[in-house]
């Protein structure tokens, strides 16, 4: 049995946007329309938030040969002293988990192993929920059935279970938050996917905000302009805090994608 933790992790890496970010790989129909300059701003906002949360953040540099690195949540899982590199789904990031792996390699964060998912294989970060009571990983279009099992064998004391969605990843319907509660959006994701949870339901109107940070003593990280969802938090007692994410929604990413956590749980 995990012991109950208010956050799951005191440590998180990210890493600005690089010039190129322009060229990320995105389905929003607003891709085109990237603000770079804007998007450093509010990753500098986001940063902020985090440290003064209490969080300790490593920033690591642009990578301009990688659009969308600043999404640091997908190349790797980190745990106390491990890592395990993702194994993209989408090719054109493949070669993201081995800049991250080489950077780690000399920071003055200690990794003692690292494990790298293997071909056939494609895992995400974006597509892996961590709770205290287990990891759920979206069986998705970025990662698929062979990623998942790699995981669970990497994974030693936590249960992993995979969770089918058509979403880009798995956290763009839902969250963890603490104490064995999430927000969901019900219309994406069957709350029957996360048996012993409760949940705090995302208005349809307002899906974008599921993907939400929690980072301790109730706080949560959410994007801006999504009221409903903030009064929802507020009711259940969460406090929380709005962070502008206007040129990462444009790029497909959202609140949780900008930062790499290193847990406590594995």
């Amino acid at each position: 049995m995990i012991e109950e933790l208010d956050r799951l992790f005191d440590l998180a890496f990210v890493r600005a946007p690089a010039n190129s970010y322009i060229d990320c790989v995105s389905t929003n129909p607003d891709n085109n329309k990237i603000d770079v300059s804007l998007a450093r701003k509010q990753h500098r906002q986001y940063v902020s938030i985090l440290r003064e949360c209490g969080v300790k953040v490593v920033e690591m540099p642009p990578l301009e040969a990688f659009p969308d690195s600043v999404f640091m949540q997908d190349p790797a899982l980190l745990g106390r002293s491990r890592a395990i590199m993702s194994r993209f789904g989408e090719v054109k990031r493949r070669g993201e988990e081995i800049a991250f792996a080489e950077e780690l390699s000399k920071s003055d964060i200690t990794i003692s192993k690292v494990e790298y998912v293997s071909h056939p294989a494609t895992l995400e970060g974006g597509d892996v929920v961590i709770t205290e009571n287990g990891l759920f990983v979206g069986e998705s279009g970025r990662t698929n059935s062979a990623g998942i099992k790699q995981l669970a064998a990497y994974i030693c004391g936590q249960s992993v279970t995979p969770v089918k969605t058509t979403l880009l990843h798995l956290l763009c319907g839902c969250s963890y938050l603490t104490d064995r509660e999430m927000l969901i959006a019900p219309g994406l994701l069957d709350t029957l996917s996360f048996p012993g949870f409760r949940f705090i339901t995302i208005p349809e109107e307002e899906i974008y905000a599921c993907d939400s940070l929690y980072v301790g003593d109730r706080k949560v990280m959410i994007p801006s302009g999504f009221p409903k969802t903030a009064m929802k938090l507020k009711r259940a007692g969460y406090k929380p805090i709005e962070v502008e994410m206007s040129e990462f929604h444009k790029g497909d990413g959202g609140v949780t994608c900008l930062s790499s956590p290193m847990y406590k749980l594995f």
